[in-house]
């Protein structure tokens, strides 16, 4: 049995585990760790792993493509442990809100002989934890691929497969690049959420608000009731950009602040329109189009997994050729 190590098993590791599982796919086994006991038996008992290991570096041992699903800041010191009893040639891959930290330390601290293919699946809940996941967590969504400059073209396409079973699709980002546009599109919102919730809550009037408050209400603050423990990492291992985006909404609003208190009739329909008018045009017709080159082919994970498998096999018994050839070519000198 080939092995594939899940290393954190809440939402995200366990609705990986639960798509890959459900995939079927024979000759390979997934392992997983957790930090609590309590998480690992939910995780069997939900089918989203095979085997539970007590450490990231027992999970890991043997396993061919490795997925750390922990807390960002976590990471770290993950890479730290498992580096030593990473099998060569196995494929190691995240699934974090930010990718230049993690590429960073897979650099620093994972082995030469390993490929770190950084990954961020753009799905999520506000609930956490394995009793959320789910297997069609990433179906239709963008799964961002940053593989690290010395990743192999295999080890890329064990994780282009892994994002296209789950349902999602890959794409393409530098890990920078990733951190920029993640900060407008998912960070941005997250702080928003709780800066509103914030507002209301701390309000003398709350008990009077909080009878008033509908869909519109709970829907805006709904990232609110987010895991803290991850919203904490994404601010401290992407300060720089966030910061960015937030000057950028605070102009925003200036701008917004400014038509309302000019009381322009005109102005005020034209604001509220256009916001309208630009987000019905994206809910209807997708994201604006770009030339991203040829499609990505559909790549079967368990072939990536068992070909590398073979792969292995094969280059040991070329190095044990290699040797008997040199012991021979001594004992004829």
């Amino acid at each position: 049995m080939e092995r594939v190590a899940i290393i954190g098993l809440g939402l995200i590791g366990g609705s990986i585990g639960l798509a890959i599982k459900r995939a079927n796919i024979e000759g390979v086994q997934v392992v997983g760790t957790a930090r609590t006991r309590e998480t690992l038996q939910k995780a069997k008992k939900l089918g989203a792993i095979d085997v539970d290991a007590p450490t990231p570096a027992d999970a890991v041992r043997d396993a061919r493509l490795v997925i750390i699903a922990s807390p960002i800041m976590a990471t770290q010191p993950i890479m730290q442990e498992i580096g030593p009893a990473l099998l060569p040639g196995a494929v190691v891959t995240d699934v974090g809100s930010t990718k230049s930290n993690a590429a960073r330390w897979a650099k620093d601290l994972l082995p030469e002989s390993v490929s770190f293919v950084g990954g961020h699946p753009m799905a999520g809940k506000e609930q956490a934890g394995i009793a959320a996941a789910d297997p069609d967590l990433f179906k239709g969504k963008a799964w961002v691929i940053a593989p690290s400059v010395s990743a192999t073209e295999g080890a890329v396409n064990t994780v282009v497969g892994l994002a296209q079973l789950t349902g999602a699709s890959p794409l393409f980002m530098d890990p920078d690049e990733h951190d920029s546009y993640v900060a407008a599109i998912s960070h941005l919102p997250l702080l928003l959420s709780s800066a509103l919730f914030s507002v209301a809550q701390g309000s003398a009037a709350w008990p009077e608000l909080a009878r008033l408050a509908s869909s519109g209400f709970r829907d805006t603050t709904r990232l609110a009731s987010g895991s803290p423990e991850m919203a904490h990492d994404i601010v401290l291992t992407n300060r720089d950009n966030v910061i960015h985006w937030l000057d950028r909404f605070i102009d925003e609003l200036r701008r917004f602040r400014g038509i309302v208190a000019g009381g322009a009739s005109e102005e005020v329909i034209e604001a509220f329109t256009k916001a309208q008018l630009e987000r019905d045009n994206f809910l209807v017709n997708g994201p604006p189009q770009r030339d991203v080159g040829e499609p990505i082919p559909k790549i079967s994970l368990g072939d990536m997994i068992l070909g590398s498998a073979v792969s292995g096999y094969m280059k040991k018994q070329q190095e044990v050729l290699k040797a008997a050839e040199a012991r021979a070519e001594g004992k004829r000198r």
